[in-house]
């Protein structure tokens, strides 16, 4: 859990559930991807011992709360724990609206394995199980990772992932607003989404299939639809 605070993804993962568990088998730990660098050595030196693969050896939950990183007066320092979901959020925002449809028939594709760290911090910020984050529980959940956002900028965080625009972020749109890129992008995923616009199997997306797949995701508005199609259609 610790380790998924801090980068915001599991320390072992794999395609599949044999894979992940010969990566835990190896135990190999990457600490040289974003945001690890920037993370101190006290930090990684208690992620690294909590995570060794002989029980013997691996620290004690005593063990752990007297670690110079986590004991009082230790050296965990008051900055924020990990920005790279927050980032992902910001670059979500940024996006189109056509991209972020796109992203969320992705995400609905995607396996348990890779979802796993970004599904327990749902349940996290959830801090009521009612299976949706509210902009106060969006808050309080940044906050207790060391994030601190003005009032402004949690709401347009919120408003970001808030694809459907009622007020709260469900679990899909959660997990579609902060999934790694780098899993996004994979051909297979593209090539899912590609076929979820494309409904005739013709190669290519009309306007029309565009504005089906749109009324799918609950887009009724037909401003909105005319800006996405605008967005999306080069050729005009």
């Amino acid at each position: 859990m610790l380790y998924i605070l801090l980068c915001g993804v599991p320390p072992f993962w794999a395609e599949s559930e044999n894979g992940i568990f010969n990566a835990i088998l190896r135990g190999h730990v990457d600490f040289s991807s974003d945001p690890w660098p920037s993370i101190s050595p006290q930090a990684k030196d208690l992620v690294r011992k909590m995570l060794n693969s002989d029980p013997k050896q691996r620290l004690t939950a005593y063990e752990v709360l007297n670690h110079p990183w986590i004991k009082e007066d230790g050296e965990a320092p008051d900055t924020p724990l990990d920005n790279a979901v927050l980032n992902r959020l910001k670059q979500f925002r940024a996006m189109n609206q056509f991209k972020k449809v796109a992203l969320k028939v992705i995400a609905s594709c995607l396996s348990e394995e890779e979802i796993m760290g970004l599904k327990q911090m749902f349940k996290g910020m959830d801090t009521d199980n009612s299976g949706t984050i509210t902009i106060e529980e969006l808050k309080q959940g940044l906050a207790k990772q060391g994030t601190k956002l003005s009032e402004a900028e949690v709401k347009q965080l919120m408003e970001a992932a808030d694809a459907d625009g009622n007020g709260i972020i469900d679990y899909d749109e959660f997990i579609t607003a902060t999934m790694a890129m780098n899993r996004m992008n994979r051909e297979e995923h593209v090539y899912t989404a590609f076929q979820y616009f494309d409904k005739d199997n013709s190669g290519y997306i009309t306007i029309e299939e565009l504005e089906q797949a749109l009324h799918e995701y609950n887009m009724h508005d037909g401003r909105d639809i005319k800006e996405i199609i605008s967005e999306v259609d080069a050729d005009n």
